[in-house]
């Protein structure tokens, strides 16, 4: 059976010329350019919480790095590397194979390098801490909100959430939409060339991981502000168009695994973000205004308060 260093070796060792120093040592070394911000973030995926245990590995592969881009690409940062900790049953080499594979296609489409990290027996777990740079005092922030901007989100809404269900027997999917949906779950798009294009024209951003409602309502908290969201200016995504309206909500508003960006930025950028999403090739929307009074306000195109009880996902919820 091979040892944790000989996995490693196999599987995640890779030349790093980018890098002052890579794997291999206690340490990795990295040389910050002058002028800019390092950004940092760190998620962890857990078998039977965030994936299914009998899930792709190539998929897990890439949605394991794909979930720690999209924050960078809500700051507007540009990918420089990340770490590894992975926790595994056994030293599966037939699962580890495709596994990195997914990993490392995502992660060089971004010119991200892997420069260190752990393995471990245990329970089937993948914890990635990425690391980007930003132009000092340019990062978007979830603190700078401000009133009478809109509110924009990227890509569409809700498949992700559908595609859990169809997996989970809840709901049935035509065969033309479900691969659609489930590569929205399974395989997820970080916008890390849109953060970065809007970086100089939007106020404040965050990442759909939770559900739209929670996140935004983050930006809300962190910025002292309130809001009011369209419900009919929602991208839904083709998948929930033959789906119940009441199912579309839930799923648009509080579904999660989105992995899209909500951003807020003044009416006189509406042309200048618009361009940077032609330019990138992204879908965008305005959903909403921010206000000055509290709270978060869902109404209909006529202007009509619209009731919603769901909650984004929360680990430690009791309901």
């Amino acid at each position: 059976m091979p040892s944790e260093f000989d996995l490693i070796a196999r599987f995640f060792t890779r030349p790093t010329p980018d890098i002052t120093l890579g794997i291999g040592d206690d340490c990795a070394l990295l040389t910050p350019k002058p002028g800019m911000q390092t950004a940092i973030s760190c998620d962890m995926l857990v078998s039977g919480i965030h994936f299914f245990a009998d899930t792709d590995p190539r998929q897990l592969g890439h949605k394991s790095l794909a979930v720690n881009l999209s924050d960078l690409a809500a700051m507007g940062a540009r990918p420089v590397a990340f770490t590894l900790a992975l926790s595994l049953p056994a030293s599966d080499e037939a699962w580890l194979k495709p596994f990195s594979e997914g990993l490392f296609a995502l992660a060089e489409k971004h010119h991200c390098e892997l420069i260190g990290g752990d393995t471990t027996r245990g329970p089937l777990s993948v914890c990635i801490t990425v690391l980007g740079e930003v132009p000092s005092g340019e990062a978007l922030r979830r603190d700078q909100a401000r009133v009478g901007d809109d509110i924009w989100v990227s890509g569409t809404l809700g498949e992700a959430r559908a595609a859990l269900e169809f997996l989970k027997g809840t709901i049935s999917l035509d065969a033309e939409v479900m691969g659609d949906a489930l590569t929205h779950l399974q395989m997820p798009t970080p916008r890390v060339e849109l953060g970065m294009a809007i970086r100089r024209h939007a106020h404040a951003a965050i990442d759909l991981s939770d559900g739209l409602i929670g996140d935004l309502s983050h930006i809300l908290n962190r910025s002292k502000a309130g809001a009011t969201i369209n419900i009919d200016t929602l991208p839904a995504g083709q998948v929930l168009h033959d789906q119940p309206h009441d199912f579309q909500l839930r799923c648009m508003l509080a579904g999660g695994d989105d992995y899209e960006l909500c951003f807020t930025a003044p009416v006189s950028s509406r042309t200048a973000i618009l361009e940077a999403a032609r330019q990138t090739g992204t879908a965008v929307a305005v959903i909403g205004t921010i206000e000055k009074a509290a709270g978060l306000r869902l109404v209909n195109a006529k202007g009509e308060p619209q009731a919603f009880a769901d909650k984004s996902f929360d680990h430690f919820s009791t309901t």
